[in-house]
């Protein structure tokens, strides 16, 4: 902790030239008789730190001392402003913690790369939640924002989804998840979890948490109460939050893709395929695709969530695919058609 508060002030003063100790007790949040102790401990290590009597003294250092800590190149201060992303770390409650971080990496950068931070904002914007989404973060987000930081143990109510074969689709990843078998049944329960980390998922929220027996995902926005325990978790220190999620979202799809059916897919269709359904579906699909015909149109087999799901994915295809197999899915199809063409049959 100490050795940070001695490289912050040491960029300090290399961005300000001159600041009283008042003036750096208040940004370093320490009190006055803490900085004397810094400089004496900056000063003992080689660091040509003075002070200047008078009305307007104040620590300097020895004029043309330059720390290599700021060594940045242009494009590395300004995507070094990118890693910050508004939207989420307010909504996690977060906002003034970042603004403060920004405002202290660009004090201690070299007044030639000061205006990195505003290049960088005028040139890229991640807007992360999807369409028509609610503003509002969940209510859970904060205090499980909290209790991450934290490692604390919290106690959650968690309202089940309906289950997979409603047509969620890949916009539902993981987030039905509890224990094995309990999605399909609605209904709210309540679980001991620790909080291993928080992801943002097309605007949603999950939360991984590790229970008895592993992690687990759940969508913050099903969460309904959380409760502080008082205990708090010893962090894996292997633990890696994005392979975790990475694996646990392909393990949620491939769970879900339970059926398959047959289709014939157009040199369009083929490409398109991959907007209409799950990427590991599609992936599969390609694989699995025979040689293209004398019209350039390839059979080949697509895994699915149910047949429903099939049909509402493949409408999005249109012309370019025909269902083969199963019959109730082709049938279903081929009815579709005809009431699209008795619809447009007359002007």
């Amino acid at each position: 902790m100490r050795a940070a508060r001695l490289i912050s002030l040491v960029l300090l003063l290399q961005a300000r030239e001159t600041m009283t100790a008042a003036e750096l007790a208040r940004e370093l949040e320490v009190s006055e008789r803490t900085i004397y102790r810094d400089v004496l401990a900056l000063s003992a290590a080689g660091v040509p730190v003075y002070a200047d009597q008078g009305r307007s003294g104040g620590y300097r250092l020895l004029d043309g001392y330059r720390t290599r800590l700021t060594g940045l190149s242009r494009a590395e201060a300004e995507t070094l402003f990118l890693s910050g992303l508004p939207g989420p770390a307010s909504e996690m409650g977060l906002a003034d913690v970042l603004g403060v971080a920004q405002l202290k990496v660009t004090a201690a950068l070299p007044a030639s790369l000061r205006d990195a931070a505003g290049r960088a904002r005028q040139r890229f914007h991640l807007d992360a939640p999807g369409w028509f989404r609610e503003a509002d973060p969940p209510p859970a987000l904060h205090p499980l924002a909290r209790a991450s930081w934290q490692d604390q143990v919290v106690e959650i109510t968690y309202r089940r989804g309906a289950g997979a074969g409603a047509g969620a689709g890949a916009g539902a990843t993981a987030g039905a998840s509890i224990r094995a078998g309990e999605a399909a049944r609605p209904g709210e329960v309540s679980r001991t979890v620790e909080p291993a980390g928080l992801v943002l998922k097309n605007g949603t929220w999950y939360l991984v948490a590790r229970v008895d027996d592993g992690h687990r995902i759940y969508r913050v926005d099903r969460i309904g109460t959380v409760t502080v325990t008082g205990a708090s978790f010893a962090r894996d220190p292997g633990f890696d939050l994005a392979g975790v999620w990475a694996a646990r979202s392909a393990e949620f799809v491939r769970a879900i893709l339970t059926e398959e059916i047959t289709v014939r897919l157009s040199p369009a269709g083929l490409r398109a395929l991959r907007w209409a359904v799950e990427a590991p579906a599609a992936r599969a699909a390609a694989d699995a695709a025979g040689p293209p015909d004398g019209q350039g149109w390839v059979r080949t087999r697509l895994p699915v969530e149910s047949l429903d799901v099939a049909y509402q994915q493949l409408q999005a295809l249109g012309p370019q695919v025909e269902v083969v197999a199963p019959a109730a899915l082709r049938a279903r199809m081929r009815a579709a058609a005809a009431e699209l063409t008795a619809l447009y049959a007359t002007d």
